[in-house]
């Protein structure tokens, strides 16, 4: 970053002093409620001038943004310079902002995502001691301490002396996460010669990111919370060894037993609804330690519970895929920035040692680029290697078995740019769209003791015409709450996040009808669409609304806070119905109530017919045999649970479709 200079990036001297005005201006200096007119730790004093943002942000947005992303940036600043913005006092420049933003769309999304950056780095980004100070008076403990000790895996790095590198293997499995590693796994222990490319980094306990901002940034996909087109969802998705896996919140939640009946009795599943799957999601469940000994909850699960049970509404504790020997409630709320105990069982401690052990080579930082074809079947992948030295070399797997498990927003890009898989490619994608609701407290929530998700509360699952959703809490990032608490003014933000410790959200994982695509841009890379214009669906959002809404009422909180970004906020003592109503009729997706994403799948999906679907009912392609999907993305329909079980018993049932098909000399150690 910066390597290419000002001139070219657009970020001359200049303009970054309107960047560092407009971080002032998101993260201003506020007079504080009269009950902490005291300020002990500068918090309501502090601006984003004082954390050195404008610096920070002006760096990451040059390393985050394309030159011609970062030309129409410069274009935004100089229209903001000309107004003499960074004179203007606070109010000045949050009547500009909105004035701007009202009669300029792309200036508006062009703010949005400059503040979202801003108010990360604020919150989130740390000092050379680890720490931020705005975090002493949020009641942010820091991140726990880190273990020690060797990496449990020790990847691979291709020999470069040859330049291009050439590999040969009986199978390659691109993606390392609940699909692709259970996969390796598997045909790797019954001596199958297996590589796996996996995009992201190596990471595990002892060199997992220390904070919340750089977490996002090192293992999510695309640094953390990314836009669909058109800007209606907000993505989390894993880009790390162990993809989702390394940092998901657990949960192992079977698959409703209408959607096992309908992917089976019509999509063609054979065996899904019977004892054949049960098999699969037992020895998964073994695997992985799956119990539900250490769920914990916290006080925000704890008021969940307690309101669902005054409602009665069937709920359940989740089973987590967690080690007892090495759980550690103090710091079980951290796992969705990697699990620095190493209590959680994802695939880097389960699958992928397996595979190793079993002589499988792992190599990181590999990026698939096309899917090798020779007479009319699988012949391997190209991809291109990051070395650890940061020098990039050309990689050519051949393998006669190509396993595509990069998730369900990559694995149809790969699938695009090698011109396989039919028609049906980054078709039927489905998100689990969730609306969010955040309750303020009474008491310190204790976000960060016990698990973040230990309550589901299951009532709703089928409330609209078989569709509805689960109810969870979520885990409470400084970073991502910083962005989803609406922004109105710098004043009213701020006093919400001065609440943090007390803040306590309640999600709808809603089990989606509609669907959206995925396609590719100009640089052939992965583009996200999804319209939110199922009409079930909207029922199912308002359904939703309404049930998150009434728990924390009954749960006892003070104010609830709707993510919309008009800032709708019920106090206790006005009317509940009253509120329900203003947060149904405001709508969802861009402009208003964005949603979020933790759950992508469908988008190379499984059938019987090549036409709308990608891969046939065991998960080899249609058109290219030897090639065959591995992840979320093969699910025919939105699954309506936590995908993660699904996903390793479907990789599971492959990886023994695959282990079948071969030669009994081959498949046998």
């Amino acid at each position: 970053m910066g390597a290419r200079g000002d001139e070219a990036t657009g970020l001359d001297d200049r303009r970054r002093v309107v960047l560092a005005a407009l971080a002032d201006t998101f993260a201003p200096a506020v007079r504080p409620p009269a009950a902490e007119r005291d300020d002990p730790h500068g918090f309501w004093a502090r601006t984003a001038a004082d954390v050195g943002v404008g610096q920070l942000l002006a760096d990451r947005l040059e390393e985050l943004l394309a030159l011609d992303e970062l030309a129409e940036l410069g274009k935004l600043l100089d229209l903001l310079r000309v107004t003499g913005f960074a004179r203007l006092p606070q109010g000045g420049r949050e009547r500009v902002l909105a004035t701007l933003s009202a009669v300029n769309p792309e200036a508006k999304l062009g703010l949005d995502g400059i503040r979202g950056v801003a108010l990360q780095l604020f919150y989130g980004a740390v000092d050379v001691t680890g720490s931020n100070p705005n975090w002493p008076a949020l009641g942010y403990p820091g991140p726990p301490e880190v273990a020690t000790g060797p990496r449990s895996l020790r990847g691979f790095v291709p020999d470069t002396a040859s330049g291009t590198v050439e590999l040969e293997a009986d199978v390659v499995v691109v993606g390392s996460g609940s699909g692709g590693g259970v996969i390796a796994g598997e045909l790797a222990s019954q001596g199958l010669d297996v590589v796996v490319l996996e995009a992201g980094g190596h990471h595990e306990e002892a060199d997992f990111p220390a904070d919340g901002m750089s977490a996002l940034r090192e293992l999510y996909w695309r640094g953390g919370l990314n836009l669909t087109a058109e800007g209606n969802i907000a993505i989390l998705a894993g880009a790390t060894l162990g993809g989702g896996s390394t940092v998901n919140w657990q949960n192992c939640v079977r698959p409703p037993e209408e959607v096992r009946t309908a992917w089976a009795q019509e999509h063609g599943l054979t065996g899904l609804d019977g004892p054949a799957f049960d098999e699969h999601l037992d020895a998964v469940l073994t695997r992985i330690s799956a119990t539900d000994s250490c769920t914990d909850l916290n006080p925000t699960n704890q008021r969940l519970a307690d309101a669902a049970d005054q409602h009665g509404w069937a709920w359940s504790k989740a089973v987590r895929n967690t080690d007892p020997a090495t759980y550690d409630p103090a710091t079980a709320g951290h796992v969705g920035f990697g699990d620095r105990t190493g209590s959680k069982q994802g695939t880097l401690r389960t699958y992928l040692r397996d595979a190793e052990a079993a002589g499988a080579r792992i190599i990181t930082r590999a990026t698939a680029t096309q899917v090798l074809r020779a007479g009319g079947r699988a012949a391997g992948v190209e991809a291109d290697v990051t070395l650890p030295s940061g020098d990039h070399i050309a990689l050519r797997v051949r393998a006669t078995d190509v396993v595509v498990a990069c998730g369900a927003l990559e694995t149809p890009a790969l699938l695009l740019r090698s011109g396989i898989g039919g028609p049906a490619v980054g078709q039927h994608l489905r998100l689990h769209p969730v609306p969010v609701l955040t309750g303020v407290y009474d008491e310190d929530l204790r976000a960060w003791w016990g698990p973040p998700q230990a309550t589901i509360v299951t009532e709703h699952r089928a409330a609209v015409e078989g569709h509805g959703y689960l109810i969870e809490t979520a885990h409470l990032s400084l970073s991502i709450t910083a962005v989803t608490l609406p922004w109105r003014s710098g004043r009213d933000h701020k006093l919400l996040m001065g609440r943090f410790a007390h803040l306590g959200t309640f999600i709808a994982v809603t089990r989606d009808h509609g669907t959206g695509t995925v396609t590719l841009d100009a640089q052939g890379q992965a583009e996200i669409h999804y319209p939110l214009d199922d009409p079930l669906d909207e029922r199912v959002r308002r359904h939703a609304i309404r049930s998150l809404i009434e728990l924390h009422v009954t749960a006892g909180a003070k104010v609830i806070i709707d993510s919309h970004r008009d800032l709708l906020l019920w106090r206790r003592g006005e009317s509940v119905e009253d509120f329900v109503h203003r947060s149904q009729e405001a709508g969802f997706g861009a402009g208003g109530r964005v949603l979020f994403s933790a759950h992508q799948m469908g988008s190379a999906r499984m059938g019987t017919d090549p036409a709308t679907s990608v891969a046939d009912p065991t998960g080899q392609l249609h058109d290219v045999p030897g090639v065959w999907i591995g992840d979320t993305s093969a699910f025919p329909t939105a699954v309506g649970s936590n995908p993660m079980l699904t996903c390793m018993a479907l990789a599971r049932r492959t990886a023994h479709t695959i282990l079948a098909l071969r030669p009994p000399a081959t498949s046998s150690s």
